[in-house]
């Protein structure tokens, strides 16, 4: 019998939904404050046969958390203590921002799924610069191995114009890229108006180079950069993006981002026409996520490192995303249904398994 299930039922699913992260996040840190998670750790670590190795940086395990959960840096090391391989944070943009108006995150449940157009709201990269820095010392004391990998996810500050979006990523990748064990340019949220544009090759191309060039060169070291794509691109312009990875050397692409589309839901009409805009996340997205993948990893072979998240909800679809072409493999919404130990047990399975 699995517990969380019915404690999520009975304490969060009638509650606004972003109340409802905030206290489970609360929890989680605070778990880690009194060194419960600490102790638990034994039994959520990754089994050393999970090591994997991706754009130089060995990870403990093949599954990591997408960016949107910890967007601001504040639950790193908590977050690692529950068996989670990697840790992106973000989306952080170059000014502190509050995002879009509430209500603007929803459940659907029938479909464990989620809607969200939150609109990267966070404290701006110089605030969250710091706590990258400790949380990175911190996890280097504790792990002198293979210690979990932080990943940092930047965007546009909405207040900012398209032709100047260049210089505003340059701010975060400045500021974020030395605390960072790679960076990840999102063009692909539906939440941020105009950003999708940037996804063109034409104006891709350019924002691309200068981010990776200005992380390498505050960070010292080269930085792997990677870009994260939406669901809703054309095959075509998929392989458009392929192709520019290919072109600019890049270290990898994360497929795929929220996407606006509404197809194939349980939920009845009138809920979903409730909720509004925004980007949905969830086990709806599987099919698609999986189609991207197989379609990148057609691309470009073995040249670059694809990491694949939408729609992941247990240890099978990790699998099947690492059989098809993934280094690695990203999780999100499911999070928030199946609860703290759902990477230890994604885990667990996926060790059990390689055991045959």
């Amino acid at each position: 019998m699995r517990v969380y299930p019915t404690f999520f039922r009975l304490a969060f699913s009638w509650m606004d939904a972003e109340r409802a992260h905030k206290i489970g996040f609360s929890g989680i840190r605070l778990a880690h404050a009194t060194r419960a998670t600490r102790i638990l750790q034994k039994f959520t670590a990754p089994a050393p046969s999970l090591q994997t190795t991706a754009f130089g940086v060995t990870f403990p395990s093949p599954f990591g958390l997408a960016a949107g959960f910890d967007k601001e840096g504040h639950g790193i090391e908590a977050l690692t203590e529950l068996g989670f391989g990697h840790v992106e944070v973000g989306t952080i943009t170059g000014q502190r921002q509050p995002g879009n108006e509430k209500p603007r995150l929803f459940r659907l449940v029938q479909d464990r799924a989620v809607i969200n157009r939150m609109g990267f709201n966070n404290d701006g990269a110089a605030a969250v610069e710091p706590r990258l820095k400790a949380a990175r010392a911190a996890l280097q004391r504790r792990h002198p191995g293979v210690r979990p990998v932080i990943g940092v996810n930047i965007g546009k500050s909405k207040v900012v114009e398209l032709e100047d979006a260049v210089a505003d990523y340059l701010i975060s990748a400045r500021s974020l890229a030395p605390a960072a064990d790679y960076l990840v340019v999102n063009v692909s949220s539906p939440n941020t108006p105009g950003l999708r544009l940037l996804q063109d090759v034409q104006t891709l191309r350019p924002l691309l180079t200068a981010v990776g060039a200005e992380a390498d060169r505050s960070a010292g070291r080269h930085v792997p950069l990677l870009v994260k794509i939406a669901p809703d691109l054309s095959d075509e312009d998929i392989d458009d993006v392929a192709r520019l990875a290919l072109d600019l050397h890049l270290d990898g692409i994360i497929a795929t981002n929220t996407t606006i589309g509404r197809t194939g839901l349980s939920s009845p009409a009138e809920a979903i026409e409730k909720c509004g805009p925004g980007g949905l996340s969830g086990a709806p997205l599987k099919q698609r996520s999986l189609e991207v993948l197989r379609r990148l990893k057609a691309a470009t072979g073995d040249a670059l490192a694809l990491v694949s998240v939408g729609g992941v909800e247990n240890a099978r679809d990790v699998q099947e995303r690492l059989d098809a072409g993934a280094t690695l493999v990203q999780g999100y919404t499911a999070f928030l249904y199946e609860g703290p130990f759902w990477a230890a047990g994604i885990n667990r399975q996926l060790a059990k398994d390689r055991q045959r």
